[in-house]
């Protein structure tokens, strides 16, 4: 069997009947969730008790869980040890969501195992009613066989939604746990509130196991604590990262933001945990009780040099990214709900402005947007328009509109028309929000940019090729590959177009979705992605 037979099958998961029955019924028994994974699990030839030699440090939160967990993996990577990395979503590729030494599994590997995880489930299906695992839980058994097999020294897991009922929760015995910053997202699931989200995320916490967190809103660090004191888990919170002693000035990161200096101090002290047990294996930790509900604070000590080199060699592709392609310069940041909305916007108008007081003349500035789900378009749209872009561009996360589309991002749980009326009413959102920007007269951001418009032009495109395509008007070599289709665009749309050929420069913004930023670098970074 081929690398694509695996991914087709695997795609059926998405919409296997009976799977998408079980998720059904356990959303209102959410207890269900992991009993059915153990039961996954042992079909699957897995014994839970097996996932204590993974070593395991897990990690949940809203917003940074997935960079918290690159900057750890490249630690302890960097001290030499052999790591597995399992993450999600995959921008482009779905092996991406499993890496042994920080590279993503083969074709040929991912292949042999995923056949061997899914003959034992199909193998044992009939006895089962049928069932099989949903698309999330078939890949979280299929990491946990990867890094057994392959013989890691640690797993690096995040959680997929939550924490106390997501099905990498499984495990009994982490070496450590770790929260990021805590917002409101996936209110469907794990409740409307930061305390009931709190809940939730606190539910990885283990008996006797370490955990760590950044600072928290006040209602939320109160829920941690007190899930803290219920699975007695010693709870710390990270110290800023300008609180770390270091022999070479502020700390540099391979990550960009502000906003990653929190992600930095979570994993520098995750690291430093695991690495206490590995190398002090009879050291102990304070014990939690319920008398104790102070907040410890964790020690800002010396980072090794291998620390200090491990957070600026972190990459972590999507998450405030730049690519430049001759006058077209790209920014990628899959931010997804407000809180990362905001915190792309920083980056953006920093980064941007740096870029265009570096140009040789004006600068069109355009936004490709897409959000999905229950996330509110409309106000993450309305957080955008101060960055004061020409063109509002929107398209769904389908990153071509042809029949051969990679099966590794092909999504059959949304139709396309919802998707496409999504888009159109994030079209409407953002004539609205500009409109009434407009009104009060906001002043330019960029000297020497190109003259604004009372309302920004906004266009809603078929496919994330074809948006690409039309924003960079020919000027990008990458997207002028023969190999791409030039998608037939009508002549209104095209003649809109003459600012961007105008523009000594082009700047992108894309954002709103990791599923999008993963269709785009699908074509601006192929290489990277083969």
């Amino acid at each position: 069997m081929e690398y694509q037979d695996a991914i087709c099958t695997l795609n059926t998961l998405q919409t296997n009947a009976s799977a998408l029955e079980q998720v059904r019924r356990e959303r209102g028994l959410p207890q269900l969730q992991l009993q059915a994974m153990r039961g996954f699990l042992e079909r699957a030839g897995l014994a839970v008790e097996e996932l204590d030699h993974l070593n395991i440090i897990h990690v949940t939160g809203t917003k940074g869980k997935g960079s918290t967990c690159a900057f750890t993996e490249q630690i302890l990577r960097s001290y030499g040890f052999r790591t597995g990395f399992y993450s999600s979503p995959h921008l482009v590729q779905v092996r991406e969501r499993i890496r042994i030494n920080g590279q993503p599994i083969g074709k040929e590997l991912f292949t042999k195992y995923f056949w061997q995880v899914y003959g034992r489930l199909d193998e044992t299906k009939d006895a089962h009613g049928g069932m099989m695992p949903a698309y999330f839980r078939f890949l979280t058994i299929l990491a946990f066989h990867v890094f057994l097999q392959e013989k890691v020294d640690l797993a690096v897991i995040e959680v997929g939604i939550g924490g106390a009922y997501d099905c990498t929760n499984i495990m009994r015995r982490p070496w450590v746990c770790g929260v990021s910053s805590l917002g409101i997202d996936h209110t469907q699931i794990l409740g409307d509130t930061i305390e009931k989200i709190a809940w939730q995320k606190g539910g990885i916490f283990k008996p006797g196991v370490p955990a760590f967190t950044v600072k928290q809103p006040e209602d939320a660090m109160v829920m941690l604590r007190s899930r803290a004191n219920e699975m007695r888990s010693p709870l710390r919170v990270c110290p800023d990262l300008e609180e770390y002693p270091t022999d070479c000035g502020s700390l540099v990161l391979g990550l960009a933001g502000q906003h990653q200096r929190s992600n930095a101090s979570l994993a520098l002290q995750l690291s430093h945990s695991w690495l206490q047990r590995r190398c002090l294996p009879e050291a102990s930790f304070p014990s939690t009780s319920d008398e104790n509900t102070e907040v410890l604070q964790g020690a800002a000590f010396t980072p090794s040099p291998i620390m200090v080199k491990g957070l600026g060699d972190t990459e972590w592709a999507g998450r405030n990214q730049t690519l430049r392609h001759g006058a077209v310069t790209y920014f990628l940041d899959g931010a997804h709900t407000m809180r990362s909305m905001k915190a792309c916007v920083r980056w953006f108008r920093e980064t941007a402005s740096q870029h265009e007081r570096n140009s040789s003349g004006a600068v069109a500035r355009v936004l490709l947007f897409n959000a999905t789900g229950e996330r509110d378009s409309a106000a993450m749209l309305k957080l955008l328009v101060p960055c004061q872009f020409d063109f509002a561009v929107f398209c769904p996360n389908i990153t071509e509109a042809m029949a051969s589309c990679d099966a590794d991002q092909q999504n059959f749980n949304v139709s396309v028309k919802n998707m496409l009326t999504r888009c159109l009413d994030n079209e409407r959102s953002w004539h609205l929000h500009n409109s009434q920007a407009s009104t009060k007269g906001s002043r330019l951001l960029i000297e020497g940019s190109l003259p604004k418009k009372t309302a920004t032009d906004a266009l809603v495109f078929p496919c994330i090729l074809s948006a690409l395509q039309w924003i960079a008007q020919g000027r990008d070599p990458v997207l002028t590959d023969p190999a791409n289709r030039v998608l037939p665009v009508k002549p209104s749309i095209n003649a809109k177009a003459a600012p961007l050929c105008e523009a000594s420069e082009i700047h992108i913004l894309i954002a709103g979705s990791l599923h999008l930023v993963g269709g785009a670098l699908k074509h601006l970074d192929a290489a990277n992605y083969k």
